[in-house]
């Protein structure tokens, strides 16, 4: 009996190994657990069944993956088909793409401007779908790598770093470029960036850090026996220059649907001040204030601005219905008597920000900001759109839209953990672009990332490693993206020496 108990965990384990989980401990709590790793532990307990004819639906399993974890991923993938079951993989990443048997290509772009199935069928295919981004990425040249690479305009030393599994990490961080860390997932490249740094870069600026958002905090869902430990370690170099840290996340703008792109931008202050000076809103003496579903005045006050009432049904979850006085629109009818350019706040606040921005191209303060989430790719989404409805990746780009529509003073690190997760090439290229703006501006980006186009194009990469868990955490490599790629013992390194040698040869015919 025990030899039996004795195989059954070891093919456990050995499943988690080949899913690159081998270096989670046993008693680790799901909640300090990433979702990248909590979906690979899913796809594990699905591999041990061993159950046939079964439909499996994945979204996005490579997020959060080195591309070595990868690899593993789709010979796991490959286990499940190979036992008759069916896989349907909604992906961005090329290599998970190309490995796909059949490809359903969605868009040509996004919101109301996609939800078309451009193809349907083999990979090859796709090729001659001349409205489908993917095939320009699977197929086309890659995007150009910078001519020059930036000079560090100044260095961050960290010394003695210890936190999770950093133990007495050494390491120097450039200032005024564009920096990529990397390493397998679990190797801790967040416990350095996002954290250790983060923690010591704060304390040296005589505050504590704090991300820009107004969301959950992850650390408030751990239980005190799952908090991480401080960070021990000293900050040196030139950390006088610094003035300013902002740290990126891709936690949620706001908490409940009042939150909306309008407001967490600020851009809908400008467009209730246009609103109370037309004629008719000075003459009834409307403020701005009168503009906003989330006082009293202007609001519907059936449905207190929200749009929805809910109903509460007998032994049956409660049901969202559209306000029968409002009709969803959240203001009262006198409010949406006054119009600006032919439409009411609520018309407005329905626009996408593409339609705005030339709704708004005449006023400087909205169309500045409604530029800038162009640029980031969020053209699509609506002004009034509730945050709650935001992707994980589309918040952290609002939050980057704001910051660059800033006029900031000083020199500014901004901390980006996996920005790419959840964006298609394309959008990965315009965010690259932005960050790059950033760096021009005199600041210095650093990204946590997995991206080897992102990485390929950044000036300066950190390797962590070698290995995930007790096995990582140290610095493996770290220099120019060429000199990375030469560096032996790093994971990373065969992979980015591959992207690197693909930008120098000619696009495939």
């Amino acid at each position: 009996a025990l030899t039996r108990l004795a195989a059954d965990l070891c093919a456990r384990v050995d499943v988690l190994e080949r899913l690159g989980l081998g270096y989670l401990t046993l008693e680790r709590s799901t909640p300090t657990l990433s979702p990248g790793e909590l979906q690979r532990l899913r796809l594990a307990t699905q591999l041990y069944s061993n159950l046939f004819g079964v439909v499996y639906v994945l979204d996005e399993p490579s997020a959060g993956l080195h591309p070595a974890d990868t690899e593993a991923l789709l010979s796991a993938l490959d286990r499940l088909k190979a036992g008759g079951n069916s896989l349907f993989v909604v992906e961005h990443e090329p290599g998970v793409i190309r490995h796909a048997d059949w490809i359903v290509d969605v868009g040509p772009h996004a919101g109301q401007h996609g939800g078309q199935v451009l193809y349907s069928g083999p990979p090859a295919g796709l090729r001659d779908v001349p409205d489908s981004l993917t095939a320009r990425h699977l197929f086309g040249p890659p995007a150009p790598l910078p001519g020059v690479r930036r000079d560090p305009t100044g260095w961050l030393d960290l010394s003695g770093v210890t936190r999770n599994n950093l133990r007495g990490v050494d390491v120097r961080l450039p200032l005024g470029v564009l920096t990529a860390v990397t390493g397998v997932s679990g190797s801790g490249k967040s416990s350095l960036i996002t954290q250790a740094l983060a923690d010591l870069l704060g304390g040296h600026l005589g505050r504590e850090i704090a991300p820009v958002e107004a969301g959950v905090d992850p650390a408030d869902l751990l239980t005190a026996d799952d908090a991480p430990a401080p960070t021990q370690g000293s900050l040196g170099g030139d950390v006088g220059r610094v003035r300013r840290l902002v740290q990126v996340t891709q936690a949620p703008i706001g908490r409940t649907p009042r939150s909306n792109l309008a407001t967490y931008t600020g851009l809908f202050d400008h467009v209730r001040r246009l609103f109370a000076a037309t004629p008719l809103a000075r003459e009834r003496r409307y403020s701005a204030g009168r503009f906003s579903f989330n006082v009293k005045g202007g609001r519907c006050e059936h449905c207190q601005g929200e749009g929805f009432v809910t109903v509460e049904l007998l032994f049956l979850p409660s049901v969202y219905a559209p306000c029968p006085v409002c009709h969803g629109t959240r203001f009262n009818a006198a409010t949406l008597e006054v119009t600006w350019q032919g439409l009411n706040i609520a018309q407005i606040l329905n626009l996408t920000v593409d339609a705005a921005a030339q709704e708004f191209a005449d006023e400087a303060p909205v169309h500045r900001a409604l530029s800038t989430l162009q640029e980031v790719g969020l053209g699509y989404l609506r002004l009034g759109q509730p945050a709650t409805e935001l992707s994980g990746g589309e918040a952290q780009r609002v939050k980057l839209a704001t910051e660059l529509q800033k006029a900031v003073r000083g020199h500014t690190v901004y901390l980006l953990d996996e920005p790419t997760t959840g964006l298609h090439p394309s959008d990965v290229e315009r965010l690259h672009a932005q960050l790059s703006r950033l760096v021009d501006a005199g600041h210095t980006v650093m990204v946590v990332e997995h991206d080897l186009g992102v990485i390929a194009a950044s000036d300066w990469v950190v390797d962590l490693g070698p290995g995930a868990g007790e096995d990582g955490g140290q610095i493996v490599a770290q220099g120019t993206p060429e000199q990375v790629a030469r560096a032996s013992g790093s994971r990373t390194a065969p992979y980015l020496r591959r992207e690197l040698d693909g930008h120098a040869q000619p696009a495939p015919t």
